[in-house]
Parts: structure tokens; C-alpha cells; sequence
């Protein structure tokens, strides 16, 4: 049995290919889609007739409630690309390289006020709390760890923290709610009379209130990342914008810890678990009195790739959300 998972991210897209217990992973800027062929890439490594399932992300994902096969999916599964940080196009060129290729394929929802097994106050007060790629990393930390209640905080160019209790999807807080990433934030006053005044529109306002603002390095949303991180210990700017980033995540990550019995978390992403020069998960732990796991590694895309291999099998939920092939 041969699974793909596709997860489209905001600095790349990221694949991870799965055949029985062997996994191989690739990524790809968003750019360098523009000018060549996903599928061709893809042929590097698996032959495309072999391949069984795709689960596949695309954007905010809000515009489906179930997981389903792509044939059945319309707009890509969103409700508009607007307000949902930079926009370059590779992304929507995967999914229509593979909507158009035959290749089995299901699209997984994001979390939003659409989805059933949410607490009803989440939805009351959100409506829209993950992409769909947290999905897939949700479903990897289950299914590695053996957890069913737990708190997953996904730090990377933006933090989603997310609520898994009784082994479905409780809660949790959005990228522009809460605590920073790198690059996008949540908008404060400042941020809204700028907006107010026309001098930048909310989206760029998201997209960069992140611990970008505070560090004053921009590279790209490709690059940022590593040059903040790197310079942490030789610029004062990035030091303090990590330091901020690293308390914001714990005070989201408190929040949602008095809603489990057992204090579980779970850290993910690129900056989530990043150990070099500064040991963020150590940092985080400061701060938050529970037990931690660290996802290392492409989380995403392998969890997809979980996903698709289990649907395959017969499994018609995943943490809450219905699949409908």
C-alpha cells in the first residue's frame, strides 16, 4: 500500500510519500512550483500509477466539513483565498495538477465553525480555528504517542494550539487569536488603526505581526524564519522577538491545559521543536506545568499520509471529523 500526504505550508509543500512502514519526504518551495510540474517531481520518487491514496490540504479548508474524495470537492474546498496570508500560487497549482490527474485523492477540512465534533462555544466564538494540515499533525501525535486527550501547540510561521479530548477535536485557537509565529500574529490596537487609517490591509497586518515585527528582519516567507532564529544569540531583536514568542505560546497553551484531567502537550512544528542555538521545547517548559512530547520531523505530511493509509483500511473518523468516500 502506497500513501501520499500533501501538506500545504506556508514557507513550502511538503510530501510525504508512505509504503508500509518506509517513509520518504520531500519539499518544495511555493515559487519553484510556479514554473515546473508537481506530478513530475513527484515521479522522482514513486511511480504515480502506484500510488493508492492522496490526502491533500489546501488553504484554510473551510469550505468543507468532512473529508472527501477531490472529485466531490468544490472551489479547492475553501470558501474564499482571501484574508488567509500571502498568496504566491504554487499551492493552488498542486491541487489542480492532481484534481486533473486521476490519482485517488481526498481533501482534508480545516477546523471551523462547520465542524461538528467542535465544543459548541469554540464555534460560537471562532469561526475558524486550523488549517487543514493540523489535522494531519493532530493524527500523527495520536497515533505516535497513543494519546487521545491532549493539547498540540504547531509553531512555525504561525502557532495553532489545538484540543484533542476523548479522541476528537475540542478546541482550540487560530494563528490571527493568539500567540505568534514567526511571521503571522494576532492584530492589536496598533495594528487596527493602521488598518482603520489605509496605510495596510488586515492580511498584511496577519502577516506580519508575527515575531517578525519585533525582530525587524524580513526575508521572505521562505527565509525569515532561520535568519531570526539563527541571529538569536547575536542581535538583541531577535532575541527578544523569540522570547515573546516562546511566552505567547505558553499563555495559549495554559488556557486550554484546564480543560484535560491529565496535562499532555504536544509541540510541533519547525520552531516548535527547534533545539539548536536556543532549545524552544525546554524554553516552553518553563512555563507550562505538564508532560511534553516533541513531534519532530515533517509531522504533517506523515500524519496525512496516516490518514490516508487508515481510510484505506476502513476507518471512517478521524478525531471527530466523518470521512465520506
Amino acid at each position: 500500500m502506497i500513501t501520499v500526504g500533501i501538506d500545504h505550508g506556508t514557507s513550502g509543500i511538503v510530501v510525504c510519500i508512505k509504503e508500509n512502514k518506509n517513509y520518504t519526504i520531500f519539499k518544495l518551495k511555493r515559487t519553484e512550483l510556479l514554473k515546473k510540474s508537481f506530478l513530475e517531481e513527484l515521479k522522482n520518487y514513486v511511480s504515480l500509477g502506484d500510488i493508492d491514496l492522496i490526502a491533500l490540504t489546501y488553504s484554510m479548508g473551510d469550505g468543507i466539513n468532512k473529508i472527501l474524495p477531490i472529485e466531490r470537492v468544490k472551489n479547492r474546498g475553501v470558501l474564499s483565498i482571501e484574508g488567509a496570508g500571502k498568496k504566491i500560487g504554487g499551492g493552488t497549482k498542486v491541487y489542480d495538477e492532481i484534481k486533473n490527474s486521476n490519482i485517488p485523492t481526498i481533501v482534508i477540512p480545516g477546523l471551523h465553525r462547520g465542524i461538528e465534533c467542535l465544543d459548541r462555544r469554540f464555534r460560537a466564538l471562532y469561526s475558524h480555528i486550523s488549517s487543514p494540515e493540523k489535522i494531519g499533525i493532530a493524527y500523527y501525535a495520536h497515533k505516535k504517542f497513543n494519546l487521545n486527550d491532549f493539547v498540540l501547540s504547531d509553531i512555525s510561521s504561525n502557532t495553532v494550539t489545538l484540543l484533542i479530548k476523548d479522541k476528537k477535536f475540542f478546541g482550540g485557537f487560530d494563528a490571527c487569536i493568539g500567540a505568534i509565529g514567526i511571521l503571522h500574529g494576532p492584530i492589536d490596537l496598533e495594528l487596527i488603526r493602521k488598518i482603520d487609517n489605509k496605510e495596510i490591509t488586515a492580511n498584511e497586518a496577519f502577516s506580519t505581526a508575527g515575531a517578525v515585527k519585533i525582530a525587524k528582519r524580513y526575508l521572505g516567507v521562505e527565509n525569515t524564519k532561520e535568519e531570526i532564529l539563527k541571529n538569536y544569540h547575536k542581535d538583541e531583536n531577535c532575541k527578544l522577538a523569540i522570547d515573546s514568542l516562546i511566552l505567547s505560546v505558553a499563555m495559549e497553551i495554559n488556557s486550554l491545559l484546564p480543560l484535560l484531567d491529565k496535562k499532555i502537550v504536544v509541540l510541533a512544528g519547525s520552531v516548535g521543536v527547534y533545539r539548536d542555538n536556543i532549545n524552544i521545547p525546554n524554553e516552553i517548559k518553563k512555563f507550562v506545568n505538564g508532560e511534553i512530547y516533541i513531534l519532530d520531523g515533517e509531522s504533517a505530511a506523515i500524519g496525512l499520509s496516516l490518514i490516508a493509509e487508515d481510510i484505506l483500511k476502513g476507518e471512517r473518523n478521524i478525531l471527530g471529523i466523518p470521512v465520506e468516500v
